[in-house]
């Protein structure tokens, strides 16, 4: 009987206990569908950055809730990632809320009306921490519209087991790269990037800047310097250095992977390339591991050395659905953890004065604060939407020049009569 009694009393209790759990399970789906699905915040970027960002981007999303980052990984060809950005844009359903941008198209994008200003939504001055050399060409307009995650730009590459000290002008680079081939060190003196492409304008920018030249200035009186003395000897130095044997006439048809492969092999000593040649130049099988320097690049007496600026940064989309979640990402992305990360691992440049001092950083490459004096010359390729017009008509004349199809001074100045052709077509002429 006591048996029965006990059954008797358990079962309402097991009832209620059950009643419970279904009211606690019913009421925990509520919540649950209540509570928002994450919002997505889709990001283009070469493939080269989005294979580097990968571990980043898998770090924030299992660290949030509320918020994911997508990264479509684009083509490895820096035009090829534009173009696909362009395209979706000028459709205006572009599925981006973010662009990891090339530093030259910032202008274009922003006088197209295809980024959002970044002051306010970032608040107080984003570039605080960022060094000088690389704030350069973020803001237009006094308008924020990129913030830089990655820093590159033009560098001497030297061989420390050829020379004590690097040259400072083109003539002590010719000296030393003659010297050096007579001696039989090495079958050529220096290697750039010669190939009718976007490499050839930025060397040809260094060049011009230490010979004291400009290439476009605007403004309320804009100048193009293409036809002026330091262009015409600039455009000459350059094709001397085949015709007279310091560099290889195959250099006219180099970009940057032939370059590397042939100074890696011990073939020169210089090169003109960009710092993620450093590591490159440290692996196992290379004839140059430990035997390399790096500066900025060679300028005429009194004239201030330069390195072509090529950084990459994060800019949101005007179509974009969630601007300011997208700023959060870019905050994360551009931040000094990020920037450490990818400088350690993958050995990219920072863009922040933190990381550059960073004892780890510096640790994994020795070369940073090399890299960091280099970014103090940066100087900008011409900040304008036509920028891309401007190198194409400048490559194809110093390519001519590079060919012995013409001399320095007329393709010089067919570059500035095109040039100003174009401007004013634009109606933003230079005279």
């Amino acid at each position: 009987m006591g048996r029965a009694l006990n059954q008797r009393l358990r079962r309402p209790a097991l009832l209620l206990l059950a009643a419970v759990l279904a009211v606690l399970t019913l009421l925990g789906g509520r919540v649950w569908s209540a509570r928002p699905d994450p919002v997505t915040v889709n990001v283009l970027m070469a493939a080269p950055f989005a294979d580097a960002t990968a571990g980043l981007v898998d770090r924030f999303n299992r660290s949030h809730d509320d918020l994911r980052i997508r990264v479509t990984r684009g083509p490895m060809e820096t035009e090829s990632v534009s173009d696909l950005a362009i395209s979706s844009l000028l459709l205006g359903n572009s599925p981006y809320d973010l662009l990891l941008m090339d530093v030259t198209w910032t202008a274009k994008y922003a006088a197209a009306g295809w980024l959002t200003p970044l002051d306010p939504l970032l608040g107080e001055d984003p570039l605080a921490g960022v060094v000088a050399g690389a704030r350069l060409g973020n803001r237009i307009d006094d308008q924020l519209w990129r913030v830089p995650l990655l820093a590159s730009m033009g560098l001497l590459y030297w061989r420390t087991d050829l020379m004590d000290q690097p040259p400072r002008t083109p003539a002590e680079l010719v000296a030393i790269s003659r010297q050096l081939q007579r001696d039989g060190r090495v079958p050529w003196g220096y290697l750039w990037q010669g190939r009718q492409y976007e490499g050839l304008s930025c060397v040809f920018l260094e060049v011009l800047q230490g010979f004291g030249g400009w290439w476009w200035e605007p403004g309320a009186s804009p100048s193009l310097g293409l036809n002026q003395a330091p262009s015409i000897r600039a455009a000459a130095w350059l094709g001397s250095l085949i015709d007279e044997g310091v560099s290889p006439r195959a250099v006219a048809n180099f970009a940057e992977p032939q370059v590397l492969q042939s100074f890696e092999n011990g073939q020169a000593a210089f090169m003109r390339n960009w710092p993620y040649a450093w590591s490159e130049l440290q692996k196992q099988g290379s004839a140059v591991a430990g035997k390399v320097g790096v500066t900025t690049m060679v300028a005429e007496p009194g004239e201030r050395p330069a390195a072509t600026q090529g950084s990459w940064g994060l800019s949101v989309v005007s179509q974009s659905e969630h601007p300011r979640e997208a700023a959060a990402v870019l905050r994360y992305l551009t931040g000094a953890d990020s920037q450490k990360t990818l400088a350690i691992d993958w050995g990219y440049t920072p863009t922040l004065r933190s990381v550059f001092t960073d004892p780890e950083v510096i640790a994994a490459n020795p070369v940073m604060p090399e890299l960091q004096r280099a970014l103090d010359d940066a100087v900008l390729r011409p900040v304008t939407p036509l920028y891309a017009q401007f190198s194409d008509i400048l490559q194809r004349q110093l390519s001519s020049v590079l060919t012995g199809s013409i001399d320095a001074e007329r393709a010089m100045g067919r570059a500035g009569g095109a040039t100003e052709r174009l401007l004013d077509a634009a109606g933003a002429g230079s005279r």
